[in-house]
């Protein structure tokens, strides 16, 4: 059994989306399982940039089976463009590409509603959404009003969709909001039907089968554990199990035939829309990482907040997710800082802390406590072994490694698809 989850470590953003693409070659399934196209997984493939919303990173490998699992929240047009999009390039996705026929619908109205109630918050209130839906979709499911992919498949789907739309136009008035054009709404998604037919499948059992063959399934994360709507910075969160528990309940596949939980996570630390970050920088520090990094969101383009690598959360990560070792990103964006400090510990209401308060009132009290390292201050963007680091990068990957209790396993230096190494001692995933 060779089945990985991969997770985010931070608050997303993290390089999942590369780290992936190196990865899928072991494996013969790549399943998304959860969240919705307000997420972004950047890969670069020689000239070739793909920023990928619903698709699973392994569409971009010849070999890989896709799976979009029924923990994910999907947007049918948005999926249609997308598709489209990597066809335009060359991509093959029919036969390659499964959608659950369990997984929820975003509707033109949950994207009204996300963006009224959004935009109706007081500033300290606001969750800082994409407004794509996505939560709005998720309360559905929870409460068991939902129209799921399968939907499509039904003679009455039309019915279906007329029904929702007078319903929520309801809740859109009493919002004081736009309305949903009930037969345009109808038109669209009937047409939209027909498009994605051959893409809809009973992916729980497609995945089972493949794993009772013994075929290598690598299950892909969005967002990171920090947006998780358990575990996460509630209620500055994500609508969905972003954690690796997440896996099972998005695709099926039970817990006992995973192997494995890479965590991704940044040589520092970014977050996108509000809520608290203790090693957050407001200065030109934070700027430079911000540059240095391209720290710009792949889904919305909105700015990313920078801060220094905080241990305390990946400490957390590791406990709450059981993370065999990390795959350490963006290690180049350190390159030219002389010093470089890590957050070991947070300082709290007077006491020193050492894991993350469930209370985001307390979190935002939180202060970090550090610890300082040299920088290399060389290039690193051309290594592609971990024996040709300079001897600092080495020591401060080793000290994040002590901090954690993790090991690293995989190194990115770079975006490219070839700014990637791995650590064979410690990374199993090629026997």
């Amino acid at each position: 059994m060779a089945n990985t989850v991969l997770i985010g470590s931070q608050w997303g953003d993290e390089g999942k989306g590369k780290i992936i693409d190196v990865i899928a070659p072991h494996h013969q399934w790549v399943v998304r399982y959860q969240g919705g196209n307000n997420a972004g997984h950047t890969v670069e493939i020689g000239d070739q940039r793909y920023v990928l919303h619903l698709l699973p990173s392994g569409i971009l490998r010849d070999g890989c089976q896709c799976v979009i699992g029924n923990g994910v929240v999907i947007d049918p047009a948005a999926l249609e463009k997308e598709i489209d999009e990597v066809e335009a390039s060359g991509i093959i996705t029919i036969g390659r590409l499964f959608v659950s026929d369990r997984a929820h619908m975003i509707m033109p109205y949950h994207c009204l509603i996300d963006s009224s109630r959004e935009g109706r918050a007081a500033d300290k209130e606001k969750i800082g959404t994409t407004k794509r839906g996505i939560g709005p979709t998720y309360a559905d499911k929870a409460s068991r009003v939902g129209l799921r992919i399968g939907d499509m498949l039904e003679p009455d789907f039309a019915d279906l969709v007329a029904a929702r739309v007078r319903e929520n136009n309801q809740v859109l008035a009493a919002l004081d909001a736009p309305q949903v054009d009930e037969q345009e709404c109808v038109a669209r998604y009937v047409a939209l039907a027909a498009r994605l037919k051959p893409y809809i499948a009973d992916t729980i059992k497609l995945l089972n089968d493949a794993d009772a063959r013994e075929e290598a399934i690598l299950f892909e994360g969005a967002q990171g554990v920090m947006l998780d709507l358990d575990y996460g910075t509630y209620p500055f969160v994500t609508s969905s199990s972003a954690s690796a528990g997440g896996a099972c309940t998005g695709s099926g596949v039970p817990p006992h035939r995973i192997a494995k939980v890479i965590g991704v996570i940044k040589a520092y630390t970014t977050r996108v829309g509000e809520g608290p970050f203790p090693t957050e920088l407001h200065d030109e520090s934070g700027e430079s990482l911000r540059k240095a990094g391209n720290e710009f969101g792949a889904t919305t383009g909105r700015p990313r907040r920078c801060g220094w690598f905080d241990a305390v959360v990946g400490r957390y990560a590791a406990m709450v997710n059981g993370i065999d070792y990390w795959a350490l990103t963006k290690m180049d964006v350190l390159d030219q800082q002389a010093k470089i400090p890590i957050c070991v510990a947070y300082e709290c209401d007077g006491e020193r802390i050492e894991t993350v308060p469930a209370s985001v009132r307390a979190y935002a009290r939180c202060r970090p406590v550090y610890e300082e390292m040299p920088g290399w201050q060389s290039d690193t963007t051309e290594i592609e072994r971990l024996e040709d680091l300079p001897d600092a990068a080495k020591r401060y990957m080793a000290r994040l490694e002590e901090l954690t209790g993790v090991p690293v396993g995989i190194v990115s230096v770079g975006p490219k698809r070839h700014s990637t190494f791995v650590i064979d001692s410690v990374c199993k995933f090629r026997t």
